[in-house]
Parts: structure tokens; sequence; C-alpha cells
């Protein structure tokens, strides 16, 4: 079975996660070393030289992340931000400018406003769901990306990708979807249109509140080089303990996405069943007092 024809589950668990030949570990070794030993002078290991270059850890987290969101290449960093001032870095210059959603993520918001602005890069935030204001605020300015969150954080505004994507390539411009919210479980924005597809791995690719990281994936070889010299070039890597808890966080994304989803449906059932609010004192309005059970879980 090819990886493309496996499913995700089965793509999550075993993506880059091929066993240790030496031993047959089925967990592939943490490699923590920063140092690779040369066979000569220029003679790399399986391509390893420097742990900011590459990391096996590292590059097995990377396989595992293009695997499930449908990419050829993904980059793994040491922060969501990370990721994202990389990749602005990569594809726009001084000159260039950002299209992205007037509910962006505040992180987002001060990184393209109030540091790569200094530098030149402009941006105008819209409403993304409004797609004549987002082609019209794409024309006015020399647009290098549109950048939408969909489901947007915090607001959990959505967004139709396929729509976008075309908006953005009229234009000449990258559509970049933050994938965070939705996770690759429930959404592919790469197979919609969209060119890139930043993570915040802290979140439920991690999965564990334990491990801060980023990640980039896309299917083009051209955008993936520039990626991937920005990666080496600046060094805003993922560290080898970093990597491999979002691995492991990811083999069990396809299972904790489904409670996710079940639990938020009991609770959307359950509050529908609730009596509306009603006035009360001068506090403010209390809800009437809930009669029957609780949600499930």
């Amino acid at each position: 079975m090819s990886a493309n024809e496996a499913g995700f589950n089965t793509r999550a668990v075993h993506a880059g996660q091929a066993f240790e030949p030496r031993t047959g570990a089925v967990v592939p070794p943490l490699h923590f070393s920063s140092t690779y030993a040369q066979d000569g002078i220029g003679g790399l290991r399986d391509g390893y030289e420097y742990g900011r270059g590459g990391n096996p850890t590292r590059d097995a987290l990377q396989e595992q992340l293009a695997a499930l969101e449908g990419g050829t290449h993904a980059f793994s960093f040491s922060s969501g931000l990370a990721a994202e001032d990389s990749l602005i870095r990569a594809v726009a210059r001084p000159g260039d400018h950002i299209v992205l959603g007037n509910d962006a993520y505040g992180g987002t918001y001060r990184l393209i406003n109030r540091v790569l602005g200094e530098w030149g890069i402009g941006n105008t935030p819209v409403d993304m769901s409004n797609l004549n204001a987002v082609a019209a605020a794409v024309a006015v300015n020399k647009t290098r990306i549109v950048w939408v969150e969909t489901p947007s954080n915090p607001m959990m505004k959505i967004t139709d990708i396929e729509a976008l994507a075309k908006v953005a390539h009229d234009a000449g411009a990258l559509l970049v979807v933050d994938n965070t919210f939705a996770s690759p479980y429930l959404q592919t924005p790469l197979a919609l249109g969209a060119d890139v597809v930043v993570h915040s791995t802290t979140k439920y690719i991690g999965g564990h509140s334990d491990v801060v990281g980023g990640a980039i994936v896309v299917k083009d070889a051209e955008l993936a080089e520039k990626i991937g010299f920005v990666q080496f070039a600046v060094g805003a890597v993922s560290g080898p303990m970093d990597a491999f808890l979002t691995t492991r966080g990811l083999k069990t994304l396809g299972v904790r996405m489904d409670r996710h989803s079940e639990n938020a449906q009991a609770v959307a059932e359950w509050l529908l069943e609730r009596p509306r609010l009603k006035p009360c004192c001068i506090r403010g309005c209390l809800p009437t007092r809930a009669t029957s059970s609780r949600p499930s879980r």
C-alpha cells in the first residue's frame, strides 16, 4: 500500500517512522547530536552534517506532516510564529503587501504589522468571508500573500478556501492557510487550491500542552527550496525533543479530533435544549437553573 492509499491514521502512525535498522526498534531513536561525522571531506552520511541543517528526528516529523497535509515538503520550526516569519521572508520583499483576515491571530498580526511592517511589508486586514472585499484589497496594492485562518483564532470564522484561492491566484498572489484549528484531520487546504499551509503545532497537532512548535507544508518544489533555505539560514528549527514530542502527538491526532468533535456536538445539542436567558437583578442576566443532566463528555 502506498502512502497515498493509506488512511489518515495509518499515515499518522507510520509516515516517517521506519523502524531503526540496526536493532529493529519500531519507534525511531531520538537524535540529539548537533554534529555528524563525515566519511572524509564532504562525505556526508545520508546528508547529515550539522543539526541546524538536518536532524533525523526532525526529518521524520517533516515527512509525517507532509503526508498528512497532502504536501510534498514540510518544514518544522521552533514555534508557529517562527514558521510564519520564515515563510514571509522566503516569499516576500520590501514593498510587497499581505492581505489577511481582520480577525487574524494576534501574534500573526503583530508579526506582520509591527515587526515586518518596519521592513517595508504592508498589510490590509479584511473580512475573509467577503470575497469582493478581499478582491478589492488585493487589487489596490502589490499583494504577494493572501493569508487566512479558517476556522479563525479565536472567532472561529469560516472561509471558503477554494473560492479564496481563485481570488488570490487571479491577482498573482499566494494563498496561505493557517490550518491550526481544523488540523489536517478535518481539512487539507492544499487540496482546495492553497499554496501553503502553516501550523502552530503547539495546539492540536502536539496535543498535550507540553511542546511549542510550528510547521509549513507545500507541494511546489520551487517554493519548498526557498523556504528550506530560510529555515537553514535563519535557523529557527525545532529541537530534537520538540520534534519527537510533536511526532508522538500526531500519531493520536485522528482519535483526539474525533473526540473533540463528538464533545462539541454534545455540548451544542445540550445548549439548544436549555431555556433562554431571562432578565434578573441589576448584576446582569443569569441562566435559569438546568434541570436535565449534563453532557456525557
